[in-house]
């Protein structure tokens, strides 16, 4: 179907939720700022997010803009609520495994839109494997989106094939990961479900369809930028044999508050009244507690977390958002005349906060996380030591990276891998945690090896920068394919 004389035409899908929305939405301005055509693909209820963003976007001061094409999201199809099409909204999490069945039924309405379109590469998340399928029938290239590091990938990738944690004597045993860069060390509590337990169910088939679809795709582009992590990006593509290309930190093409502001959901909080309140605090005063999209605790855990912030002294700006059977108006979370004691001194923001926003401003000095790949990358753009705090997923291989490897962060002690409520951890090892980042030599010197990075960060996604050169090569390549 290819025809030289077509304009080359990128189209990005991203799965729907937020910690994968959020990336594909600012590469999407890094290829439309390249000149490259650029179309969006998502769902009706999930547009608005996209087209707030790409219009507020600067590349839109010129002729490039972003489009969005929507094809139809299945909700009743599949047995979910009328309108759910996005993960982060599940009323509950038995309607998972419903959400990824609509997910499937995805297939049919995109493969009418390549063929209607003809775009000459798709750029779609890791999370539809049956794309490489779709995209092959049309003789399109499909780019597979990973929404995490090379460390982590490469790290899962040796976890599942030497299994080590199984000559572990106990859930806590160190280990280190078998021919793997680093002498990085893990225990059997914190190896992610889906690297060591051989069990069937609709998630176990995805993520083995995923690894499958990888290996037949013509590459993979990763959200992030070589010098963070140059031995495991050689590694990945050397040792492991994987085609990638490094674009990132792709955050950081949100230069105006405007931008940073818009990206992803709206805030809870007004980003003016924010910054006022982060203009009167001195520079890097304050830590930043946020959690991401998926994590939740309970208010035993809460309690802990206030009061540790409490103890550390600390200005402290902190996201709350809890499950959806929690009534956060009982504030049964907090302890008794706790906000009253910390006015002037901490903000809690109930619900979503414009995070780049916060983690840009000179007045944060550490970062609270839960060690997503989006959040961790955003904190080390912006220059920030780290409490690391990972939940599930993929996050105990990035906290391995940002405390072992880059050494800009120390673990606030959870130990225990679990797929949403965090593991439990006192306010005594929380006000610990945040000193060491916040106050103090060690302090000092994760934060000068923070900055470094961020200036690295900076320099790779300008003209000339590694993940700069790297975008440019491979829209190179794909417009030679014709």
């Amino acid at each position: 179907m290819g025809s030289r004389n077509r304009e080359f035409h990128v189209f990005l899908f991203p799965y729907m939720a937020h910690g994968h929305i959020v990336p594909i939405l600012d590469m999407a301005k890094l290829f439309a700022a390249q000149g490259v055509r650029t179309t969006i693909v998502t769902t009706p209820l999930n547009a608005s997010t996209f087209s707030k963003a790409t219009q507020s976007s600067e590349i839109n001061s010129g002729n490039v803009k972003v489009e969005i094409k929507t094809i139809k999201f299945p909700s009743v199809e599949a047995g979910l609520p009328d309108g759910c099409e996005y993960l982060n909204s599940l009323p509950s999490p038995e309607l998972s495994t419903n959400f990824l069945k609509a997910t499937s039924l995805l297939q049919e309405p995109l493969e009418q839109l390549l063929l209607d379109e003809n775009p000459s590469f798709l750029l779609a998340d890791i999370c539809f494997p049956w794309a490489t399928d779709a995209a092959a029938k049309f003789d399109i290239p499909r780019l597979v989106f990973h929404g995490t590091s090379f460390f982590a990938s490469a790290a899962s990738y040796n976890m599942s094939k030497y299994e080590p944690f199984k000559n572990s004597s106990s859930d806590l045993e160190p280990f280190v990961i078998p021919n793997f860069p680093g002498e990085i060390t893990m225990t059997r509590a914190q190896v992610p479900a889906f690297d060591k337990e051989n069990i069937e169910n609709d998630l176990t088939r995805l993520l083995k369809r995923a690894k499958e679809s990888e290996q037949t795709s013509y590459g993979i582009v990763v959200n992030s930028f070589y010098e963070l992590e140059p031995v495991y990006a050689d590694y990945y593509r050397n040792v492991l044999g994987r085609k990638a290309w490094h674009i990132g930190p792709v955050s950081l093409c949100n230069r105006s508050n405007e931008e940073k502001a818009l990206r992803g959901k709206a805030s809870s909080i007004n980003e003016h009244d924010c910054l006022k309140w982060l203009d009167s605090k001195e520079p890097n005063s304050v830590v930043y507690v946020c959690f991401g999209s998926m994590a939740k605790f309970n208010a035993s855990q809460l309690k802990e977390i206030a009061m540790g912030l409490q103890a550390s002294g600390q200005d402290f700006i902190w996201v709350v958002r809890r499950g959806q059977d929690d009534d956060m108006e009982k504030e049964d979370w907090l302890p008794e005349g706790f906000e009253h004691r910390m006015a002037g001194k901490g903000l809690i923001i109930r619900g979503w906060a414009p995070q780049l926003l916060i983690l840009d401003h000179r007045a944060v000095g550490g970062f609270v996380t839960h060690c997503g790949w989006n959040s961790t990358l955003e904190g080390i753009a912006a220059g920030l030591p780290m409490v690391t705090w990972p939940v599930s997923a993929e996050q105990f291989y990035n906290e391995k990276l940002v405390t072992q490897v880059l050494k800009i962060g120390v673990g606030v002690g959870a130990q225990k891998w679990v797929s949403v409520v965090g593991d439990f951890v006192k306010k005594k090892a929380v006000d610990k945690a945040v000193r060491r980042i916040m106050v103090g030599e060690e302090a000092k010197q994760m934060r000068s090896r923070a900055w470094e990075l961020a200036e690295q960060a900076k320099r790779a996604i300008e003209k000339g920068g590694s993940s700069h050169s790297d975008l440019n090569a491979l829209i190179q390549e794909l417009k030679s394919r014709g």
